[in-house]
């Protein structure tokens, strides 16, 4: 039970082969993972963007008393 047996060895094998063989198919996946967090940090950033840009007023509900002194 201690030891690893052919089978054991065999899909090591097979698993290293479908990971590291033939054109880099982990250096792809990598690649396309980089690209798949580019799109979402720029996406969040449009987002801020559509925002506006923040003019220091707080959007929160505001105190009658607030509201008064922003009339003044």
């Amino acid at each position: 039970m201690g030891s690893l047996s052919i089978w054991h060895w065999l899909i090591v094998i097979v698993l290293a082969m479908l990971l590291f063989g033939g054109r880099g198919k982990l250096s792809s996946l990598m690649g396309d993972a980089a690209k798949g967090i580019k799109a979402f940090r720029e996406g969040l950033k449009g987002e801020d963007e559509a925002k506006g840009p923040s003019d220091g007023v707080s959007s929160l509900p505001r105190t009658e008393a607030e509201k008064d002194d922003l009339k003044r």
